[in-house]
């Protein structure tokens, strides 16, 4: 049951790296009309289960906070990204973005019975060097065109590891609640595109085809498949697991052409990927627990 359930939460970091690739191939819709449509997307699977076991749908009464943290973690980590990545380029404003398993290591550090160690500081540090070198594409001159975009995408960053920290405490949470999530999440962006934004259409094929992934794969299955996963498998690995995303999403992106190879990208990708994995250093090397004697 737990070898099975780290495998189903691995395949939500998967998808998640595909994040960046397929927003940027979806073309220019506005970043809320593009949470609308892959969020109502998202959240089928979860629909047609309630459909065909409605006794499910009791499950999705949960206190406010849950509701409000669920939805708060979704709409607003999606929103801010999608506005990076329309703002920024891809391969830069995923980096940033994908400072969250960062900050999730040093914010936890920080809580009650944690210490924060030398290696969560080197780690951060670390970090923010790679981020820096992302920013400061003309030496030391920041480049103020994609001021909106790496701005949202720091914001990314934050509002992701504060769910991630603030949901271990609903562990007995069903799964189940995930669907609601996505259609409040869709709900309140369909309203913000129709106060904020001009609706833009796919232009063609491909870009319809990147919509319809972004809500099957990184904004729709990941969402239950990490929940799942954190719930019922070993989360020590899912979490040393996820500082492999940044590495894999540009990967993915130099790989698709929607980001040049660079010494400079190559240089952030390995501080932030490498601060990541020393700040978990105490979760990578930890021994699992041995089985209580018979």
């Amino acid at each position: 049951m737990k070898l099975r359930g780290t495998l189903i939460g691995f395949t939500a970091i998967l998808m998640w790296s595909l994040l960046a690739l397929m927003t940027a191939a979806s073309g220019t819709m506005p970043p809320f009309q593009l949470a609308a449509i892959t969020f109502a997307i998202g959240s089928l699977p979860g629909v047609l289960l309630l459909a065909v076991k409605p006794e499910r749908i009791k499950l999705l009464r949960q206190p406010p906070k849950v509701w409000l943290i669920g939805i708060g973690g979704l709409f607003g980590y999606h929103a801010l990204y999608f506005t990076a990545l329309r703002n920024a380029p891809a391969v830069e404003a995923g980096l940033i973005a994908y400072l969250w398993p960062l900050l999730i290591v040093v914010g936890s550090a920080l809580l009650p019975g944690e210490r924060l160690r030398w290696f969560h500081v080197a780690g951060a540090v670390a970090g923010l060097a790679g981020t820096f070198a992302i920013i400061s594409r003309s030496g030391l001159n920041f480049d103020p065109a994609y001021l909106v975009g790496y701005g949202a995408a720091f914001l990314c960053a934050f509002t992701w590891s504060g769910y991630s920290l603030l949901t271990r405490r609903f562990e007995a949470v069903s799964t189940d609640v995930v669907t609601g999530f996505c259609l409040a999440t869709s709900a309140l962006s369909f309203l913000c595109h129709l106060a904020l934004e001009t609706t833009v259409w796919p232009a063609n094929g491909s870009e319809w085809a990147a919509v319809i992934g972004l809500g099957l794969l990184p904004v729709g299955a990941a969402f239950y498949a990490w929940d799942y996963g954190v719930k019922n498998g070993d989360i020590q690995i899912l979490g040393a697991a996820s500082y492999a995303a940044p590495l894999l999403s540009t990967l993915i992106l130099t790989l698709f052409g929607f980001a040049e190879p660079s010494l400079r990208i190559g240089l952030a990708c390995l501080l932030i990927t490498g601060g990541a994995m020393l700040a978990a250093k105490e979760m990578i090397r930890r021994k699992p627990n041995p089985a209580p004697a018979e």
